[in-house]
């Protein structure tokens, strides 16, 4: 007998695993316990901007490849727009000056010997570096590369920052390592930036649950997990407060939920106790015609400036000293860093709105990420799925679908 699956939460590791086990001939049913899935993925309709927003702005690289197998499964691929080539613009608060970093396609990086093309003050030896990371163990990254220089402050600290949410020094060399080996190393064809321009949701959420639906898969939202009942190595119910659902001999659970969540909820397990925020910042504005759709910032509060038809949004990485900052303030001062680099001769500040994740992902250390679990539990029918899962990545929309993927496959 097929028995049931149950998925508890709704984010992208709940979805890429129902969508993996949709049509597979179990019944699956996903448990949200919030109003909205997604996650932190989730886009909404913001009143005090009047537009459609994510909640947190994400870039892809064409590298992710669980991520583009995901999207091209709900039909939605071709809503994730980028430049033919590895382009990246960056821009200098403290010189005034911009640049394109452009890396060829191919694992031979001839870009570094292109002085139009490497990062400005920068020779080819400074590169070696990253050859250096390339076959280093789990260690602080501070010792692997040096923290100071062009090559750092132009190029490795903005990516790393975004890719970790983790102050370089004390991040973990290791996860920096697997970015470098399954990006960078393997040429520009697996750097090209992707950014969902109508919205994360419209790319990686509703059509997820419009698939989902279509196959007859249950989402339910508001229905939060209480407890796990456990028996033996089973889990034999799901205590949903006002129900409880027995489960039979077949069925199986995975587990989407945060860490601090699934610690709660499973007796026993180790998971990430330290986390780092990101600070979002929305715009109602139009950039001028030929504006770069993405501008990494150096030496700004803004870090990552993401421009859309309608709107200007920018990210900010490891902002825990932030979250206490005046809302008003810390716009204004975001909206100064965004006219500089853009251009707007707009002075005025426009409708705007603020997003604080304050536990948006796991700090990125290796102290840290030797907590993270894999994806089997002591219970041989409850699997695990999350970015702060042994992905062997930080916490990304890749790792969170490649979660996913591997939970569902145990299953």
């Amino acid at each position: 007998m097929v028995g049931a699956v149950h998925i508890i939460g709704a984010g992208l590791a709940g979805l890429a695993a129902a969508v993996r086990l949709a049509g597979s001939g179990r019944r699956i049913t996903v448990h949200e316990g919030s109003k909205q899935a997604g996650g932190r993925c989730r886009s909404y309709h913001d009143a005090a901007t009047g537009l459609y927003i994510d909640n947190g702005n994400h870039l892809l690289l064409s590298a992710n490849q669980a991520a583009l197998d995901y999207a091209a499964t709900l039909g939605t691929a071709d809503r994730l727009h980028g430049p033919a080539e590895a382009a990246f613009d960056f821009f200098d608060l403290r010189t005034r000056t911009g640049w394109r970093l452009r890396i060829d396609d191919g694992r031979i990086p001839w870009w570094i010997f292109d002085p139009q093309k490497r990062v400005p003050g920068t020779s080819w030896r400074d590169y070696v570096a990253l050859a250096k990371l390339m076959f280093t163990g789990e260690r602080p990254l501070g010792e692997v590369i040096p923290c100071k220089g062009a090559l750092h402050e132009r190029l490795i600290e903005p990516l790393m920052v975004a890719a970790l949410n983790t102050a370089p020094p004390v991040a973990s060399a290791a996860l920096a390592r697997n970015i470098v080996r399954e990006t960078l190393a393997k040429g520009g064809a697996c750097c090209r930036p992707l950014v969902a321009t109508g919205g994360l949701g419209t790319v990686f959420v509703e059509p997820a649950l419009d698939h989902l639906r279509a196959r007859d898969v249950s989402v339910l939202m508001t229905h939060e997990l209480r407890a796990l009942v456990t028996q033996g190595d089973r889990v034999t119910a799901l205590d949903f407060g006002d129900e409880t659902i027995a489960l039979g001999p077949d069925d199986a659970v995975i587990l989407a939920v945060p860490a601090w969540t699934a610690t709660a909820l499973v007796p026993g397990l180790a998971a990430p106790t330290e986390f780092r925020s990101i600070l979002n910042t929305h715009f109602r504005t139009v950039a001028p015609p030929g504006t770069p759709p993405l501008v990494g910032v150096i030496g700004g509060t803004a870090e990552w400036i993401f421009v859309f038809p309608d709107r200007v949004s920018v990210t900010t990485s490891n902002a825990d000293r932030f979250m206490k900052e005046p809302r008003e303030k810390l716009a204004q001062t975001i909206w100064d860093d965004v006219r500089s680099v853009i251009r707007l001769t707009d002075e005025a500040l426009p409708a705007w709105q603020i997003v604080r994740e304050r536990r948006a992902t796991f700090a990125a250390t290796p102290e840290q990420n030797a907590l993270r679990p894999g994806p089997r539990t002591a219970w041989r029918n409850l699997a695990l799925a999350g970015d702060w899962t042994d992905t062997g990545l930080p916490a990304t929309i890749e790792g969170a679908i490649r979660s996913g993927n591997t939970a569902a496959a145990l299953i």
